[in-house]
């Protein structure tokens, strides 16, 4: 996944023009099809904006062609982002593409259909209903990555409103998570300057263990995350001891220090396939949680969601109201305009489904899972690392079992010469030795569709068998070689240099570098 890109140097493209063919080939005007005019001749523009024109139609196909190299968004087994949806839903986002949520003035009914969605996830979560004076209440975001930027701000802010109330220092905060989280959290930790207080993963326990935890928490701790749904292996963590302990420690020192829930994944799983476990604000200590629309949530992206316990764990301060679009605007977000297209759509979810569709959805995904994970290991060539029979997220982690001359990062490139995307990373910090792949079971990965990937995994490990550690090698170095970003990458990252146990300078192999971040 790319973040960020070079803006390329003029000299860099230069030099790649002076090395390609002269076949610029006819330039014709007459008229034709695309593919009969000169702009099929030349380079589509990639560093700067053209001098002139072109027709409508021409740009269309350009574009569409390049991105017929892409990879088919049903064969994405590496995200929980949705990849399907009814025609009815997209005709309703294409008719509202146009619409900018931020302006309630002009477009009422959408942020009516806002507030119906916050309602019905907040009910979903259990939040408080009983006191008029301190209903639950939440925000639309683009995802869970603002989302747990606002969650962490709040946290923030209501821990230093508290302390200076007493006369306290407001220096050092801090904030307790797994290791296991995902990079949004690192992300919001650093930006809002929060001390991250990291509870190592073992190889017994690949998430964040709720005792350890709670050993982190001191008077400087402004919350503590627990995931539900492991970025890695689709864990749930144990909200309910760490609700407890948290509790407890909270009650012996007179502090008070909630948890947010990272829901991202598992908040619309869990709540239909073990509806008893308790994570959500049924827990005293839970004041806020997030989740993503468009994973589980099964709305294209990007649409997420945060909700707050009641207005106490949302400070007053945070919160913004204008008027200069018509009316008079509360708005806590981290930017102002964004489209209504997704939260519309993610709306026609909720109501077409119904708690019964969503269970029957999750339901069969969970089943799918399962079958997965078992054919995998009736193999005998794979661990399993992910929690099946629904107490998990449906997605199935898992290594290699014995040491080979290949590794999952191997068979990860093998599997994309199928089409398929199938992950390999290594795990949180502490555990880096650990590869492993991961499939994420999506609405769109049938049972059929399942058994075809069982194959080309096992197509693709028979494959590697028969080639010696060399030809592995020069495969990883030539794939990264020749990749379609590879002009945007600096060339010398192909063949990172590292120091050998006797002082030499080495190559290091594409497949030893650790990955950025997983989603």
């Amino acid at each position: 996944m790319v973040f960020l890109s070079n803006a390329i140097s003029t000299a860099r493209i230069s030099a790649a023009s002076d090395n390609a063919d002269d076949n610029t080939g006819l330039r014709s005007p007459v008229g034709t099809t695309i593919y009969g005019t000169r702009w099929a001749t030349e380079e589509i523009p990639r560093y700067d904006i053209p001098q002139e024109e072109m027709p409508s139609n021409v740009a269309y196909r350009l574009i569409k062609d390049e991105l017929a190299l892409d990879g088919n968004p049903a064969l994405n087994l590496a995200s929980f982002v949705t990849t399907y949806m009814e025609e009815e839903a997209e005709k309703l986002m294409a008719e509202n593409l146009s619409k900018n949520f931020i302006d309630y003035e002009e477009y009422p009914q959408t942020a009516e259909i806002c507030n119906r969605c916050v309602n019905m996830i907040a009910r979903l979560f259990n939040a408080p209903m009983d006191d008029p004076c301190s209903e639950s209440l939440g925000c639309s975001t683009v995802g869970s990555s603002e989302a747990i930027i606002l969650a962490t701000l709040a946290m923030k802010r209501r821990w230093q409103m508290s302390r200076r109330a007493r006369g306290l220092s407001t220096e050092n905060p801090n904030f307790v998570m797994g290791a296991n989280c995902q990079v949004a959290w690192h992300k919001a930790l650093l930006y809002l300057e929060i001390e991250s207080r990291e509870v190592e993963c073992t190889e017994d326990k690949l998430y964040m263990d709720s005792e350890k935890a709670v050993e982190l928490v001191d008077e400087n701790t402004i919350g503590v995350c627990a995931i539900l749904g492991s970025t890695y292996t689709g864990h749930y963590e144990d909200v309910k001891t760490l609700n407890d302990l948290l509790d407890e420690k909270c009650t012996e020192n007179e502090w008070d220090i909630g948890i947010h829930v990272d829901a991202a994944s598992g908040g619309f799983v869990a709540p239909f396939v073990v509806p008893d476990l308790e994570w959500d604000f049924r827990l005293k200590r839970v004041f806020s949680i997030n989740v993503s629309g468009h994973k589980y949530g099964l709305t294209y992206p990007g649409v997420g969601w945060a909700v707050w316990r009641s207005p106490e764990y949302l400070p007053q301060d945070l919160i913004f109201n204008i008027n200069y679009l018509g009316s008079d605007q509360a708005s806590f977000t981290l930017n102002f305009s964004k489209g209504a297209a997704h939260i519309i759509a993610q709306y026609y979810v909720l109501i077409r489904l119904g708690r019964n569709g969503f269970k029957k959805i999750m339901s069969n995904l969970t089943a799918t899972a399962d079958h997965l994970a078992n054919r995998l290991d009736a193999t005998g060539r794979f661990t399993i690392l992910s929690q099946g029979e629904g107490l998990g997220l449906p997605l199935v982690a898992f290594k290699l079992n014995a040491p080979h001359h290949y590794d999952e990062f191997d068979i990860s490139a093998r599997l994309r010469e199928r089409g398929w995307i199938v992950p390999a990373y290594t795990m949180a910090p502490k555990l880096e030795d650990m590869k492993l792949l991961r499939v994420v079971v999506r609405e769109d990965f049938s049972r059929s569709r399942c058994d075809i990937l069982v194959r080309d995994i096992l197509a693709a490990v028979r494959s590697l068998d028969i080639l010696d550690e060399k030809a592995v090698e020069d495969t990883r170095i030539l794939t990264a070689e020749q990749s379609h970003s590879a002009m945007h990458i600096n060339p010398t990252s192909f063949r990172a240099i590292i120091a050998t146990q006797d002082g030499e300078m080495s190559p290091m192999s594409p497949s030893m570098k650790k990955a950025p971040g997983i989603c």
